[in-house]
């Protein structure tokens, strides 16, 4: 008999990031736990915060960009403008926004923005620009926004009113980096492609362009504010007197077993909504990334006597 051989490749880069990474983050986890090594915490923070995102990075970067996205340059998109637009972010969330109902929504809109302003100032110097490559360095920013904020949920998930929790903190960010995917990588991804679209050699903020930010900055708003419009969605359909009353003093009730499951699942049904409108989106533009242009069609000056077309100049 003939020795079978396995036809399955090396597994691939992104593959190997991730189970490198997670088997560095989980060995830290017991270690801390066992040690009680409070020196680890700041490595669990890291790991866990940026695992996810680095391994989308690599990802994206496999599926192919022009010679005009390096590796050095993902690298920047990831860390400065990752810090860029956390800084900005924090300094305009700041200042602008008051407690309200919309908050949420201005959240959106000052994130995008910031991440936006953090991908021109990294893609400043590139000569040529195509929608694929928006695609991966729009995901590289706001994947390296994500993995900055998830750092701080995480330590500040570390301190409770017992005192410090590992499993706080662990709980944390597996949740983030679960979601992570289908949030600031995702929007900015979508932002940029349409920007690098209308930007081949200049930028250019046309109609499609403004469109893309003001439909991603609602998206995102109402990510934000999902588990809040449950919250109303269910006293609106099962609210009773009581909670009525309360909310007129300026209490907020407490649900019941019952509107506790009801608020869940429309916390999490809205969330799938939201991110399967921003996927659709996403593959739209990824489609149209991998079409290839049409030859200029000839006009009729451009043909002599014989049927050939003149030599453009």
């Amino acid at each position: 008999m003939r020795p079978t051989t396995s036809t399955a490749g090396p597994p691939k880069p992104w593959l190997r990031v991730f189970w490198a990474g997670l088997a560095l983050w989980a060995a830290s986890v017991l270690v801390t736990v066992v040690t009680a090594n409070a020196n680890l915490l700041p490595t669990i923070v890291l790991l866990g915060s940026f695992l996810v995102p680095v391994t989308f990075v690599v990802w994206a970067y496999e599926h192919g960009t022009s010679g005009e996205v390096t590796v050095p340059l993902l690298f920047r998109a990831f860390v400065v403008g990752g810090v860029l637009g956390v800084l900005g972010a924090s300094l305009l969330e700041r200042y602008l926004l008051h407690p309200s109902l919309w908050r949420y929504f201005g959240v959106g809109f000052i994130e995008e923005a910031v991440k936006v302003a953090a991908l021109l100032y990294v893609a400043r110097h590139l000569r040529a620009r195509t929608l694929r490559d928006g695609l991966v360095l729009g995901a590289t920013v706001g994947f390296g926004f994500a993995a900055f904020e998830s750092a701080g949920y995480a330590f500040n998930a570390l301190f409770t009113v017992q005192g410090i929790s590992v499993r706080s903190m662990v709980e944390t960010e597996i949740l983030r980096g679960l979601l992570s995917p289908l949030g600031h990588g995702l929007w900015t991804a979508i932002i940029a492609g349409v920007l690098f679209a209308a930007s081949r050699t200049r930028w250019h903020v046309t109609g499609p362009v403004v469109l893309a930010y003001a439909g991603v900055s609602v998206l995102h708003g109402l990510w934000d504010s999902m588990h809040g419009l449950a919250i109303a969605v269910t006293l609106y359909l099962t609210g009773t007197p009581w909670q009525f009353h309360l909310l007129d003093r300026g209490y907020l009730p407490r649900a019941t077993g019952a509107q506790d499951h009801l608020i869940t699942i429309l916390n999490w049904t809205g969330l799938a909504v939201v991110s399967a409108v921003a996927l659709l989106w996403l593959n739209a533009l990824a489609d149209r990334s991998r079409e290839r242009p049409r030859p200029p069609t000839a006009r009729p000056e451009d043909y002599l006597e014989s049927g050939y077309p003149k030599p453009r100049r």
